[in-house]
């Protein structure tokens, strides 16, 4: 996990780092967009399917443990999934926005 973190940390300061090398400006970065959008999508979303993942796993593994806490694990359970998702649509409206 200590490795997947230091990958995401070195592909974001590149990302970062690459505007401050343009020499045109409008051309440069225009031409990258499509790539960034599609790359911070994809990003974005198998991160916050690892999310639900994990959460899922969790709810699944509680309830096993505890049957009768049902109702109160269920209501946290689905809104714990309602922010996860909202992360992936949030990325997505905006990369819809910054793309246009």
């Amino acid at each position: 996990m200590r490795n997947l973190q230091y990958l995401f940390m070195t592909l974001a300061a590149l990302f970062l780092a690459s505007p401050a090398f343009a020499q045109t400006g409008a051309t440069a970065s225009n031409s990258l967009v499509p790539l960034a959008a599609g790359l911070s999508m994809a990003i974005a979303a198998g991160l916050c399917g690892m999310g639900q993942g994990k959460a899922t796993a969790s709810a699944t593994e509680a309830l096993a443990r505890n049957p009768g806490a049902r109702p109160a694990l269920f209501l946290f359970f689905i809104l714990g999934l309602v922010f996860i998702e909202s992360l992936a649509l949030f990325t997505f409206a905006i990369i819809f926005l910054k793309v246009k």
